[in-house]
């Protein structure tokens, strides 16, 4: 079973993160969307309901399970017994270097 983690603090959700998630679908067997706290960090939405914000946007989508966690991702991914993990958020890196890159190769040619 391919299980994928997606940490971040969501508030709120974006199309963005829905549009991650959704393509993480496709290659994973489930999905963890990991709400993590930050005490330094003033939040727009309080931690419950940003967690009921995400799974009304997914509530017939069974392979994602929504969590949320403090302290570093590591030890959360450590706590669920996951050995290997996928970072959900690499796939959001590789499409944001795709898009900067088409821009820089336009920009260049002009």
């Amino acid at each position: 079973m391919k299980r994928a983690v997606f940490p971040g603090s969501f508030d709120p959700i974006t199309l963005g993160h829905y549009d991650i998630i959704e393509r993480g679908l496709g290659l994973f067997d489930e999905i963890i969307i990991a709400i993590g706290v930050n005490a330094d960090k003033k939040y727009m939405f309080s931690l419950e309901q940003r967690k009921k914000f995400i799974e009304k946007a997914f509530i017939n989508q069974p392979k994602i399970k929504v969590m949320t966690y403090s302290g570093l991702t590591i030890d959360f991914c450590k706590k669920m017994m996951l050995a290997l993990f996928y970072a959900v958020y690499v796939i959001q890196v590789i499409l944001n270097l795709k898009r900067q890159l088409h821009i820089l190769i336009v920009n260049y040619q002009k």
